[in-house]
């Protein structure tokens, strides 16, 4: 057992993100998403988080995961099919979740461009969301040691 670790964060899952690198990206998808299907077309490792919402995986991940602050966007929400408009509920936790974590808002993505990037992320977090759209990518940054 780890100190302060969020407990949702499974082994594999903490492993897999602290193996990514500045710039490399993870997806948190729901569970109607195609997760094993493209991560296997681009390469992403995919890890099941079953048991935990997709606001509860994000969650755990901004508690581990510094953003890419060298970028005008680190984080992607999937856009509803022909309402980009529209701001489905997880969407909305999403949002309310990088403003307590100190991050940017999140960016939309149409969903094809969506499932392009989560293609070639590093890591894609299944979860067991089964709200539409429960679907983020976050871009990893660094954590700087020269810091005052």
């Amino acid at each position: 057992m780890l100190k302060n670790i969020p407990p949702l964060l499974t082994p594999d899952a903490l492993h897999a993100l602290a193996s990514m690198g500045h710039g490399d990206d993870v997806a948190i998808v729901d569970a109607n998403f195609p997760a094993a299907a493209l991560a296997r077309q681009g390469g992403a490792r995919l890890v099941q988080l079953a048991g935990a919402s997709a606001n509860q995986a994000l969650g755990a991940v901004l508690q581990v995961l510094p953003l890419d602050d060298f970028v005008p966007e680190a984080a992607w929400t999937m856009q509803v099919v022909g309402n980009a408009g529209a701001v489905p509920e997880p969407v909305a936790e999403f949002a309310a979740a990088l403003q307590q974590a100190g991050e940017a808002p999140a960016g939309a993505l149409e969903r094809f461009a969506f499932y392009q990037r989560a293609q070639s992320a590093f890591l894609i977090l299944q979860t067991g969301e089964s709200r539409k759209y429960g679907n983020i990518v976050l871009r990893k940054g660094v954590i700087a040691s020269d810091a005052p």
